[in-house]
């Protein structure tokens, strides 16, 4: 008997269309770019189980929206600058830049605002230190949301602090990402919560929370808010691997402290992540809203802060990048740990370098990721031959997240220059339209050149090292 005229394979093969007409259809309707739907497919045909559950874990997920554009049209008017306020402190700022503050309002609905104090800095263990300033300082409350919080030296050093300011009346609410901080057990957390520190696990993994664990869309984010009028982002996690204090190998990182007004806004940005994780309204979850929203006097530093998410299509950081190089006129200095680029973000760096503008790009000579590192090295020769200067920083880990436009514009985040950053992840930043700010960050840029070595143009690799590199370049859209 012929197997395949047998009704056992009949109905397996109509089992095995059915089942991926289903997922096919699933799959289009979430609208994800082309070749990641495609890339999806694909994987659902050829491997009918392993690919279901490579899906059921790593795919597109509907997750609930949060309206944070009400919430920001609500807010909006407790600061008392804005757009055209901008353009008048700013006049030798090029138009184009001013049109990179429109496109943050319409894509984020964050405003401009200015800052009456401005520090950058330059390593784990300055960041530690001045958060740990800051949270000392603090009297009324405490906010903190992380990506990683391990409960090593460090973590154990920030926790007692907590305790400390819970113990004296402060509040303190924690938010920490169930994935990044899954080794923050409940034994550690323990004695915060019975001081009284709320704590919250941005989107459960564990079976049984949801009818899908969450693997994706992770909150990427590091904030620390204190009072409402300090506040710190950037790119340094509560980790020993910070801290060259502590460990030798650190990864060099940066961060910024920002006193006045961009806290009123990154403090909505925690309230809102706050809300969603505990499922609760921020009226509900925070009493007494405007008690953590207080504003302060214009200072001399014009300033925008970024969001991103899968909660919104319009991925506003990944826009920001794109806009600022193409506003370009003199220099792009671009720093990232993971560079997965998109064809637009790819698209942008060599157009300027095409152009004439100096474009140099540092990444990590080995990051922590074998796969990404590969990926990275796949875009090099396009990048040089198109006139972009690449650099490649060593021995330690590079986790900065920087860039410099010409001599007026600074951004320092959470966001990797890669396609998880850019859709997938919640991540942060903030823009700085400033010249001393522009200089400053430069003035480590060139510091960090001190320690990397130029890619040189017309890599000769074996065939094995340009099979490996283009393999992994084919994983790009799910790195």
């Amino acid at each position: 008997m012929n197997w395949m005229s047998s009704p056992v394979f009949t109905i397996l093969s109509a089992a095995w269309l059915l089942y991926l007409v289903v997922l096919t259809v699933w799959v289009v309707l979430q609208k994800r770019a082309p070749e990641a739907t495609v890339g999806w497919i694909l994987t659902l045909a050829l491997l009918p189980y392993v690919g279901f559950v490579i899906f059921y874990f790593f795919g597109p997920q509907r997750l609930r929206r949060q309206y944070r554009r009400r919430l920001h049209s609500q807010m909006a008017f407790y600061v008392s600058d804005d757009l055209e306020a901008l353009k008048q402190r700013t006049r030798n700022t090029p138009a184009i830049l001013l049109q990179l503050a429109r496109l943050g309002v319409g894509s984020t609905g964050i405003y401009p605002c200015t800052a009456q104090r401005i520090e950058l800095l330059s390593s784990g263990a300055q960041a530690f230190d001045a958060i740990m300033d800051g949270i000392r300082a603090a009297r009324r409350h405490v906010h903190l949301e992380y990506y990683i919080f391990e409960p090593d030296q460090t973590g154990t050093r920030l926790r007692d602090l907590l305790l400390q300011k819970a113990r004296e009346g402060v509040e303190v609410r924690l938010l920490i990402d169930a994935l990044g901080s899954k080794n923050l057990h409940r034994r550690f957390l323990q004695p915060l919560v019975d001081a009284g520190v709320q704590v919250a696990r941005f989107h459960d993994t564990r079976f049984g929370r949801r009818w899908r664990p969450v693997i994706n869309y992770r909150t990427h984010r590091k904030i620390v808010v204190c009072d409402g009028e300090l506040a710190f982002t950037g790119g340094v996690n509560i980790t020993d691997e910070e801290d060259l204090r502590v460990r030798p190998d650190a990864y060099h990182d940066m961060h910024i402290a920002l006193q006045g007004n961009p806290a009123f806004w990154l403090q909505i940005v925690f309230l809102e992540d706050w809300a969603y994780a505990t499922g609760r309204s921020i009226g509900d979850s925070v009493p007494h809203l405007r008690d953590y929203l207080p504003v302060s006097e214009v200072g001399p530093y014009d300033v925008q802060v970024f969001t991103s998410g899968p909660n919104n299509p319009a991925e506003p950081i990944h826009r920001c990048y794109v806009e600022a190089i193409h506003a370009a006129r003199e220099r792009v200095l671009l720093t990232t740990p993971y560079f997965v680029p998109t064809e637009a973000a790819m698209m942008a760096l060599t157009n300027v370098a095409m152009r004439g503008v100096e474009v140099h790009l540092l990444v990590p000579r080995l990051s922590d990721s074998r796969l990404v590192t590969l990926a990275a090295r796949s875009y090099f020769d396009e990048l040089i031959e198109a006139g972009v200067t690449v650099w490649e920083y060593g021995p330690r880990m590079l986790h900065s997240k920087t860039m410099v436009v010409d001599a007026h514009f600074g951004f320092i985040g959470t966001a990797n220059f890669d396609i998880r950053s850019f859709r997938l992840n919640y991540e942060v930043g903030v823009g700085v339209y400033s010249t001393e700010f522009a200089h400053a960050l430069a003035a480590q840029f060139e510091l960090d050149l001190r320690q990397a070595r130029k890619v040189p143009a017309g890599r000769q690799l074996p065939l094995g090292s340009r099979l490996a590199e283009a393999s992994a370049r084919l994983f790009s859209p799910m790195l």
